[in-house]
Formats: structure tokens, C-alpha cells, sequence
């Protein structure tokens, strides 16, 4: 890969990564807002309080992943510097492009990647009730 691809692939990473941190900014100014949302002196009734433990846990799960996408980032920038950006990390073999396109922190080609996620699912944590 030559000086001009690498660049290219920065400039990707780059630009998703300032979308996360645009959400994640957006995700911490609605917590920090949210209590001012709602009355203290009222006490939700047991479905409000569940859908609202079920919404607090839907946004930590994306910003769960947001992070993560983050790691992701930072982690393909090293492989561009290593010279490894582009190759899966389980099998070795070249990652097609339109993943890459799709996803330029792909740390693995579409099999590899299927396979570690039925390995390591991801659970989303709801708060238990008050």
C-alpha cells in the first residue's frame, strides 16, 4: 500500500472516528440533561420505570459500542503504520475492499469476523428496578 492509499484510509478512519466522539458528545449532553427532564416530586409507575431502565440501557449499549468502534479505530490506524491494515488478524488473508469501504476498522475478513461474534456475543445489561 503506498503513501497515497494510507492517506486515504487515515482520512476514512479519521472521519468516522469524529462521528463517534460527535455522538458520544451528543450521548453525554442528553445525560447530563436528563434528569432536569423529569419531575423528582413524581413517581414513575412500574411500566414508565421499566421503559425507562430499558432506554438508559439501550444508550449505554451504544455508547458501549461507540467506544468500541473507537478501539477499533485506533487499532486499524496501528495496523496502517505496521503495514498489516488490510489483512485479517485471524487468517491472514487479504479483507475484500467493499468490506473495507464499509467498514475501514475491519480487523477481520466477513468469515473470521461471523465467527468471533458466535464466539463472543455481545449482551446488553438492563439495570435491575429500584
Amino acid at each position: 500500500m503506498d503513501n497515497t492509499e494510507k492517506a486515504q484510509w487515515n482520512r476514512k478512519l479519521d472521519e468516522r472516528a469524529a462521528e463517534l466522539e460527535s455522538e458520544l458528545r451528543a450521548a453525554k449532553a442528553d445525560e447530563d440533561e436528563a434528569p432536569t427532564r423529569t419531575p423528582h416530586v413524581q413517581v414513575p409507575d412500574t411500566v414508565d420505570a421499566a421503559e425507562e431502565r430499558l432506554r438508559g440501557a439501550l444508550r449505554g449499549a451504544e455508547v458501549e459500542r461507540d467506544v468500541s468502534e473507537l478501539r477499533d479505530i485506533e487499532a486499524a490506524r496501528e495496523r496502517l503504520r505496521t503495514g498489516e491494515f488490510g489483512t485479517c488478524i485471524d487468517c491472514g488473508v487479504q479483507i475484500p475492499l467493499d468490506r473495507l469501504e464499509a467498514l475501514p476498522a475491519s480487523a477481520r475478513c466477513l468469515e473470521c469476523q461471523q465467527r468471533h461474534e458466535r464466539t463472543h456475543p455481545i449482551e446488553i445489561r438492563i439495570p435491575p428496578a429500584l
